[in-house]
């Protein structure tokens, strides 16, 4: 286990560290908060409905790699590989489909007919075809790639996202939270299960999701429309920051002085995790709500009418433009959440089932809220971060938890497919215009080294100078790996 992690120390004893480090390069910003009533919060009006995030009193700590900030492009539901970025246009059609292929701008390198803003582009990524894992499974691939970790179905909910790790070791900067999940409101299922925890890192390190908490969690719940239209104007403006009529910025500052004088004599009191994350709540959201900077961050209705027409004006193209101005703002760890979706079902997922109301693949994939909107949004975000001087420090990753069936089923549908895939890395320090790993002639195994999400994992890592072999204390002052397994993928950092 290396050298043997240590307990940090404050004087006062009506406070507490819950993390401590090994390795003093990686000391975490010591997120000390004190231990409050939490009952009291509800004459402030605000933090009940919001996910957790680090503490604001925690001083900035800068990143050491060339990736100061990270865009985590998560596709829940396993992305089509051999429609989007790995087509096999000599294979038969039960293989390829009807889809052709189409030429990039990387001499040789062919995608699909999906993807024609990405193939504009694809000499600023690090194409990786080689992904590759055991699993089937969503749960457990989903749970894999949020955390680099590989778990049983007793861990589903046990272990930190990948942007917990950047909220306990960075913390939160220029007022905004740390790891920020856009909208956050992904749900697995059925039953619905969220996956975007803090894990044994303490739930003050999960996401603070734009979206709070789903409307409609169980996406299954309701039937989404034979065709939805695409197009989508969604508000991503959490309704933390919104203060009522009867709430002026004045008077809420005051009821927080009041009540801090209040606070003081109880400062002793020991209470519960559910506390710790309650008061981290309330105190970021007062944070936030008081910074005009922060609250000028969501307001997207600023973006000209060119750079929203170029990200799409589609659900998963003002996301990917949001990650884009949080990151400007100040967000270290941004995930674009985009998957299970209650106006079109299971967006990846395409089985073909008679209950998803699916047509056949190879034209789901032609739907403006599936490949062809995913395609317009990456590749505005790559060209929007690159043209603001954005993309050298922002390392950008496209995750999903798997790939799909070569073979189409005799629904016209794709099934699930752990063993190949297609994921890309781009900016922070990566070394693009290349393509690392292949498939064989039908795509359904690398002809190459295979890596898997802790892989995946240890090269966002790697990238923004974690040593991914530290170890951290738990929030029950035990010792735990940053990663389990996992080496940073070789060729893809410069």
């Amino acid at each position: 286990m290396g050298e043997r992690p240590h307990r940090s120390t404050i004087p006062n004893d009506s406070q507490r560290p819950f993390h401590a480090m090994s390795n003093a390069h990686l000391s975490p910003l010591a997120p000390w908060l004190h231990r409050r009533d939490m009952l009291r919060l509800g004459a402030m009006g605000i933090g009940a409905s919001l996910a957790p995030f680090g503490s604001p009193f925690a001083e900035a700590k800068e990143h050491s790699g060339k990736a100061k900030n990270i865009i985590f492009l998560w596709m829940a539901g396993g992305v089509t590989h051999i429609d989007s970025f790995d087509p096999k246009p000599n294979a038969p059609s039960e293989i390829s489909g009807n889809l052709s292929a189409i030429s990039t701008s990387l001499p040789g390198v062919q995608f699909c007919e999906t993807m024609p803003e990405m193939a504009k582009v694809a000499h600023e990524i690090a194409l990786m075809r080689s992904y590759s894992h055991g699993s089937n499974d969503h749960l457990d691939s989903q749970v894999y790639t949020l955390t680099g970790r590989k778990v049983t179905r007793a861990q589903l909910f046990t272990e930190p996202n990948i942007g917990s790790f950047f909220s306990h070791f960075f913390g939160p900067r220029n007022g905004l939270p740390a790891y920020v999940a856009v909208p956050g409101i992904t749900r697995p299922g059925p039953p619905p299960h969220n996956f975007f925890l803090g894990g044994w890192l303490g739930s003050h390190h999960a996401p603070y999701c734009l979206g709070g908490l789903p409307e409609e969690p169980d996406f299954t719940a309701t039937e989404p429309e034979l065709n939805p239209p695409a197009t989508y104007e969604e508000d991503l403006t959490p309704k933390s920051l919104t203060l009522g009529a009867q709430m002026d910025l004045d008077r809420l500052t005051r009821r927080a002085q009041l009540r801090d004088l209040f606070d003081r004599s109880m400062r002793t009191l020991d209470q519960d995790e559910r506390v710790r994350t309650a008061e981290t709540k309330y105190r970021g959201a007062l944070r936030m709500l008081s910074l005009p900077q922060v609250r000028k961050a969501f307001e997207i209705d600023d973006e000209s009418a060119a750079i929203r027409d170029d990200y799409g004006r589609t659900k998963i193209g003002g996301r990917c433009l949001m990650a884009r101005r949080l990151v400007e703002a100040g967000a270290r760890f941004v995930m674009v959440d985009y998957g299970y979706d209650p106006d079109y079902g299971n967006v990846w997922d395409n089985h073909n089932a008679p209950v998803q109301k699916h047509p056949p693949i190879v034209e789901m994939v032609k739907r403006g809220y599936h490949l062809a909107g995913m395609d317009k949004a990456f590749a505005a975000l790559i060209r929007d971060m690159k043209q603001r001087g954005l993309l050298d420090s922002t390392l950008v990753v496209f995750v999903t938890e798997f790939g799909r069936t070569p073979k189409i089923n005799a629904n016209g549908g794709r099934d699930h497919w752990g063993a190949a895939g297609s994921v890309f890395f781009t900016g922070g320090g990566v070394r693009v215009g290349q393509v690392i790993g292949a498939t064989d002639k039908h795509a359904s195994e690398p002809t190459t080294k295979g890596y898997t999400p802790a892989d995946i994992a240890a090269t966002i890592y790697e990238a923004a100078g974690v040593n991914s072999k530290a170890y951290i204390m738990d929030i029950f002052d035990r010792p735990r790996p940053v990663l389990e397994n996992g080496r940073p993928i070789p060729g893809v950092l410069a």
